[in-house]
């Protein structure tokens, strides 16, 4: 159903004509478009989005072109259907307040603060079902972040760090701190971040590594320690070369999480030297299930409260560097583009 000035449910809320939806419409171009907003279906919400998040890993594949434009956008969210050719809405880190009920829906959904995995738009329709209340005691820019939480918390699932472990950290962008931050939680040996910027380097102490080395200085961990190397590793840089470090760095039976997300982007990789003698293990990680061997006692919403609760623990105020309107959003994927060391967690914001 298409919405107008006369649209409202039954309590009289009026759903506006229109709203703004941001599409990638080819490599380096942005679009901030109107759209007729929808009016909600019997069971069905509208939200009116205050804050989205945007990715720096999988956001910049498609805006720089280097995403596999025939792989499904995400067959477990509803809201991303359809391939990840252009024009391409996307984004997946919503958070807004439900402001029109369909006929079947409980008032008690009227005015909630929600959270949403829902592409860069001003408005949307959506079944309560699709949403996460957002905790009176979390903040709504906090909230935005949720998904890099809920990666995090994957990731350090996947892992399975032991007491005593040395464990390293390739990659200090938002999910490789935010995933630091929950290692920090465990009682291991040691925990090294390598990343090329200073900024986040120092941002990754504060997070609670116990040191920080620059991918120069990584070549010493393989020697460190007895035995010597590391006992597991992430890759977490988004860059595939950044593997071959990884395997440099961790000892006999060492473990390597991958993380990144590489989309079309290649590199050769050394598998003819440690990684055969040393008996490595390389694995996958990523947030869209849980791990075969984690169903049996774990869940995407149990997964989710240890999210908000980790979400909690973080300074977000300083993980947010820019706020940035979505009529300008062009200008967040620039700065994204041109470098890690320009910002670290952008948010656009639809006042």
């Amino acid at each position: 159903m298409t919405g107008s000035v006369d649209d409202a449910d039954e309590s009289g809320a009026v759903v506006p004509p229109t709203g703004r939806a941001l599409y990638f419409t080819g490599p380096r171009s942005i679009s901030v478009e109107r759209e007729s907003v929808s009016a909600p279906g019997p069971d069905e919400v509208l939200v009116e989005t205050r804050l989205s998040a945007v990715s720096s890993g999988t956001e910049l594949l498609i805006y720089r072109g280097e995403m596999p434009r025939d792989l499904p956008a995400d067959t477990t969210i509803d809201a991303l259907d359809g391939d990840l050719s252009y024009p391409l809405k996307y984004g997946y880190a919503t958070v807004g307040d439900v402001v029109a009920l369909g006929a079947n829906v409980d008032e008690a959904w009227r005015g909630r603060r929600v959270f949403a995995f829902n592409p860069h738009e001003s408005h949307f329709v959506a079944a309560p079902a699709d949403l996460v209340p957002v905790p009176d005691d979390v903040s709504t820019a906090t909230a935005a972040l949720l998904p890099t939480a809920e990666t995090a918390t994957t990731f350090v699932m996947d892992g399975r760090p032991r007491v005593g472990e040395r464990v390293v950290v390739f990659g200090a962008g938002m999910v490789g701190l935010v995933t630091t931050r929950v290692l920090s939680s465990f009682p291991l040996e040691r925990l090294t971040v390598v990343e090329p910027v200073a900024h986040r380097r120092e941002m990754a102490t504060t997070l609670g590594a116990d040191e920080t080395l620059r991918p120069a200085e990584a070549a010493r961990i393989g020697d460190r320690g007895g035995p010597p190397g590391a006992d597991l590793a992430y890759e977490l840089s988004g860059s595939p070369a950044t593997l071959d470090d990884a395997i440099d760095a961790v000892g006999y039976d060492g473990r390597i999480v991958v993380g990144s997300w590489y989309g079309r982007k290649r590199a050769e990789t050394d598998l003819g030297g440690f990684f055969h003698r040393n008996r490595i293990d390389v694995s996958s990680s990523q947030v869209s299930t849980l791990a075969p061997d984690l169903r049996g006692r774990w869940t995407k919403e149990r997964r989710l409260d240890v999210a908000w609760d980790r979400l909690r623990e973080l300074s977000t105020d300083r993980l947010v560097t820019h706020r940035i309107g979505l009529g300008n959003a062009a200008e967040a994927y620039r700065l994204l583009d041109d470098g890690p060391e320009n910002a670290l967690q952008v948010l656009l914001t639809f006042e």
